[in-house]
C-alpha cells in the first residue's frame, strides 16, 4: 500500500480505534506525514468529540472504520481486551496496524495475530514508544556507538501511584486486562531491556498484589538472564506513590543512568560515566531534555517510512509476543492466571 490515494490528500490516512487518552495522543502524533480521517470508540460522544477535532469521520464500531478505503493505518488504542481482535481484523482488511502495547492479554491470544500478519503485506507496528524518548534514543547511540564496552547488566524501575478508585478501574479486571502492573507498565520495561540485551533464555520473578484490593498484581519482580548471562533487574509498580522511571545500563568501561520520562515523571535525564583507565572518579557527562515529549511523533514518523521503504518494523508483533511470554510465565509461577 502506497503513501497516497489518488485524489486526496498527502499522507496516510488514519483510523484510530479507541478514542481515550492513548487514541487522543495517537491523533496529535500523526503529524504531516498522516491525517485522521476516521474514529470509531464504543462510546459515540468520544468518538465524535475526536473525528470532530480532526474533521473525520466517527463509527461506533470499528469494522466500519477499517473497511473505510482512505483508511490505511489503523491505530488500536483500545482496552486489552480487544487490542489482538480488532489488529486481526485489521491486517484481514489490508490495512497497516499500530496496536499499543501489550497487544493481547496472553501469548496465546496474540499467535493467531502474528500468524495472519504473515505473507499479508501489510505492517504492524506495537506501541512501544519509550524506545523513541530523546534519553533512550541517546542511551541507545551511545551503547551503538561502543562507548560502554560489552553490556554487562541493567537495572530498571517503573512505578506509579495509582489513584483513589484504581483498584476499580479495568485495569484491575484480568478479563479486560489481563493481568495487573507487571502486564500494564511491564511490558515497557521488558522491550527496552530486550532492545539493550537481545532475548532473554531464562526467566525468574514473581508479581504480588500487596496494597490494592484487586485480583491482579500491584508489583512485579523480574531477573532475565541472556544467553551470556547479561542480567537484567526490573520491577514495576503501583504502589510507588511517587512516579518513577529509572534505567541503568551497565557496561565494562561505562555506565548510562536515565531517569524521568517528562510530566509526572520528571525531567529527562541522561548521565554517562566513563571510566578511565586508572578507574576512580569516572568522567561525567549528563544531557537533560525539559522539553516536551516527542516520542509519540517520533514512532509514527518511524512507521510510515516501514511503510514507504517496506521494511519490517522496529518493534512488532515478535517483541509484544516475547514480553507476553515472559509475562505469563512469570504469572503462572506466582499464581495468577489470567490465560485467556
Amino acid at each position: 500500500m502506497g503513501g497516497q490515494v489518488s485524489g486526496m490528500a498527502p499522507g496516510f490516512g488514519i483510523g484510530i480505534v479507541g478514542c481515550g487518552l492513548i487514541g487522543q495522543k495517537r491523533a496529535a502524533a500523526a503529524g504531516p506525514g498522516g491525517r485522521v480521517v476516521a474514529c470509531a470508540d464504543v462510546n459515540r460522544e468520544r468518538a465524535e468529540q475526536l473525528a470532530a477535532k480532526w474533521g473525520a469521520r466517527s463509527f461506533l464500531d470499528w469494522r466500519e472504520l477499517v473497511a473505510l478505503p482512505e483508511v490505511q493505518i489503523v491505530v488500536v488504542a483500545t482496552l486489552h481486551d480487544s487490542l489482538a481482535e480488532i489488529t486481526h481484523g485489521a491486517i484481514a482488511a489490508g490495512k497497516h496496524v499500530l496496536v499499543e502495547k501489550p497487544a493481547a492479554r496472553s501469548a496465546g491470544e496474540l499467535d493467531p495475530v502474528v500468524a495472519a500478519a504473515v505473507g499479508s503485506g501489510v505492517k504492524v507496528r506495537v506501541g512501544f514508544n519509550h524506545r523513541y524518548h530523546r534519553s533512550l534514543q541517546k542511551a541507545k547511540a551511545i551503547v551503538e556507538a561502543g562507548e560502554l564496552g560489552e553490556l554487562l547488566f541493567l537495572r530498571a524501575r517503573y512505578g506509579h501511584g495509582g489513584r483513589v478508585g484504581y483498584d476499580r478501574e479495568w485495569r484491575a479486571n484480568p478479563s479486560l486486562s489481563g493481568g495487573g502492573e507487571l502486564i500494564d507498565q511491564g511490558p515497557h520495561v521488558i522491550d527496552l531491556a530486550r532492545w539493550f540485551l537481545g532475548d532473554f533464555a531464562k526467566v525468574e520473578g514473581f508479581a504480588h498484589t500487596y496494597f490494592w484490593d484487586m485480583p491482579v498484581d500491584d508489583n512485579g519482580f523480574l531477573l532475565l538472564r541472556t544467553q551470556r548471562e547479561q542480567v537484567a533487574f526490573l520491577h514495576v509498580s503501583c504502589t510507588e506513590w511517587k512516579n518513577t522511571f529509572s534505567l541503568e545500563l551497565y557496561g565494562r568501561v561505562g555506565k548510562l543512568e536515565l531517569s524521568g520520562l517528562g510530566g509526572s515523571y520528571g525531567v529527562e535525564r541522561i548521565t554517562h560515566y566513563r571510566m578511565s583507565a586508572a578507574m576512580g572518579p569516572p568522567e561525567t557527562v549528563a544531557w537533560e531534555y525539559p522539553m516536551a515529549d516527542n516520542s509519540w511523533a517520533v514512532e509514527l514518523a518511524e512507521f510510515y517510512e516501514d511503510i514507504r521503504l517496506d521494511r519490517q518494523p522496529a518493534a512488532g508483533l515478535g517483541d509484544a509476543l516475547a514480553a507476553l511470554e515472559i509475562i505469563q510465565e512469570i504469572y503462572s509461577r506466582s499464581g495468577y492466571d489470567h490465560r485467556t
